[in-house]
């Protein structure tokens, strides 16, 4: 079966989708305190990004789907907000801070370049 879904075509799903494996592989570390707190946090946040992406290809406006864009950013931002808190716990390395960093870096520039094609901008 070689159909794909409109989301499984855009780059920016298919970074976000690996993004979540690598969010699920560090906190799988995490003391386990924590499972239910910031784990579970970063967990739903950075599922929430990929998610948003595909629920927004299934919009036939394109406003619509750049409301979607919009709501992967802002999960995209509370993953970095708590991979700083992970950070400052001491729960991830400042080098898996940085690696992880710049691939949120990488996720935005591209929801970004998505959410002005939308909007025609």
């Amino acid at each position: 079966m070689n159909y794909q879904f409109p989301f499984e075509k855009l780059r920016v799903w298919q970074i976000s989708h690996e993004f979540v494996k690598e969010i699920y592989s560090i906190t799988k570390l995490f003391p386990r305190e924590e499972k239910y707190s910031l784990t579970d946090q970063l967990r739903r946040a950075s599922i929430s990004i990929a998610s948003n992406l595909a629920e927004g290809s299934a919009r036939s406006s394109l406003k619509d789907q750049a409301h979607f864009t919009n709501m992967a950013y802002g999960s995209l931002m509370e993953v970095l907000n708590q991979l700083y808190i992970a950070f400052d716990l001491q729960f991830i390395s400042e080098d898996v801070f940085l690696i992880l960093k710049e691939k949120v870096c990488e996720i935005s520039i591209s929801l970004n370049s998505l959410k002005k094609s939308q909007l025609g901008s």
